[in-house]
């Protein structure tokens, strides 16, 4: 059983890596725009960022399955985030900020993964559905505080002070996880892991990526992503148009709304999650990102109803960010390959969410943003119907969609 300060420790780490990690998202552009960077080369930037997770997540996932102390790994990855920080905030040119980017995606796959494993080890099979929904709920409220604080120190001091902010924002994560007791993730897996030599990973990559149990859900991840990533910016253009100056405000309402979705719901969807319920919320979650395009496509002349739409941005948020490591921890239960095929989803998603911004806007040119809308409307149906059918087939190993979490030993 885990203490109660290791689990309040993990709580907060994932509180203040959200915060650290709110402050690598629109703030660079704002940034790199107030030093005179062009649209272009900010987005060769952002471009290099995301190559570098995509590249990342299967090397990422395999390493933190073969070492032992997940601590270690989340504290040294952490330390990097802060350190891409630093450079983005000192020097904003351009070799530094390339740096800061590569830096900053490889530092990311390695510190998600690595703090996936630490809630397994400390909750155990049982009782993970629980621990991610903890983990849901505090990253939420990390993002939703670090939006408001590093958009308020943007306002008031500068675009550059958000990245020292960030930076500093690191400390009392790495303090959070010093408070998780190293002898309490003491686990099977990990004993496992200490066996067995990087050598393995291509041919575990391999066995993996030939288990059609975890390509299934490989192939829903991506639907989910091509219909969900873009919803927002196609939307957010209709919004400018018809609510003025007051668009920044919807704009802010749509990210922090969800936000709080997240944070009321994801305990109750742990719950569901180590029980025999999981395939039902899982294809809610899924059903949720049609019904929101259909929705932005009936209303999009309408900003106060967009807003009210984005509720149902935070279900699926919930869902799928608590469903996703259990199933993968299903999945691996035998096999210690965990981050591995967590790295596996993650590639799955970066896939999906890049197609779907070039697909929606290629749609929008062509036809419309209501065509675009229902494309990714269709797209999102396909997820959920995948979903539903993949975890109705019967298989010698069933799909964990079929079956409740048995209780840790």
């Amino acid at each position: 059983m885990a203490s109660r300060r290791s689990n309040q420790g993990l709580d907060w780490l994932n509180f203040f890596v959200a915060n650290v990690q709110t402050g690598f998202g629109p703030f660079i552009a704002v940034y790199l725009t107030t030093e005179a960077w062009t649209q272009a080369e900010i987005g060769q930037a952002l471009s290099l960022g995301t190559i570098a997770v995509m590249l990342s997540q299967l090397p990422a996932g395999g390493l933190v399955d073969r070492l032992r102390d997940k601590r270690l790994v989340a504290a040294g990855a952490g330390i990097a985030v802060a350190v891409s920080a630093v450079l983005f905030a000192a020097v904003p040119d351009w070799p530094a900020v390339m740096l800061a980017e590569v830096l900053h995606s490889v530092a990311s796959a390695l510190l998600g993964p690595a703090i996936a494993a630490i809630s397994l080890a400390l909750a155990g099979y049982g009782g993970l559905g629980l621990r991610l929904g903890r983990n849901a709920r505090f990253a939420s409220l990390g993002n939703g505080c670090a939006a408001l604080a590093l958009g308020l120190c943007g306002a008031y001091l500068s675009s550059r002070a958000v990245f020292w902010l960030t930076a500093i924002l690191m400390l009392p994560a790495l303090f959070a996880l010093s408070q998780v007791q190293a002898g309490e993730l003491r686990t099977q897996a990990a004993d496992l892991a200490a066996d067995r030599g990087c050598a393995s990973l291509l041919r575990d990559t391999v066995a993996l990526l030939a288990d059609r149990h975890v390509l299934a859900f490989a192939g829903c991840v991506v639907l989910f992503h091509l219909s969900n990533a873009a919803l927002l910016p196609l939307v957010a253009s209709d919004v400018t148009r018809e609510a003025g100056d007051m668009a920044n405000l919807f704009i802010a309402i749509s990210i922090v709304l969800p936000q709080a979705v997240v944070t009321v719901i994801s305990p109750w969807v742990g719950r569901a999650a180590d029980r025999s319920v999981r395939r039902l919320v899982l294809t809610l979650g899924f059903a949720a990102v049609p019904l929101r395009a259909a929705l932005f496509a009936m209303v999009a002349d309408r900003p106060e109803l967009l807003v009210a739409a984005q509720l149902l941005d935070g279900v699926s948020a919930a869902v799928f960010g608590v469903m996703v490591p259990v199933i993968a921890a299903d999945l691996t239960r035998h096999s210690n390959q965990f981050n591995l095929c967590m790295g596996v989803f993650g590639l799955a998603s970066a896939a999906g969410a890049t197609a779907s911004t070039f697909l929606a806007g290629r749609i929008a040119d062509a036809a419309s943003e209501t065509t675009a809308l229902l494309a990714l409307a269709g797209c999102g149906i396909l997820a959920a119907l995948a979903v539903l059918l993949a975890s109705g087939q019967r298989h010698p190993r069933p799909l964990p969609l079929d079956v409740a979490v048995e209780p840790a030993s």
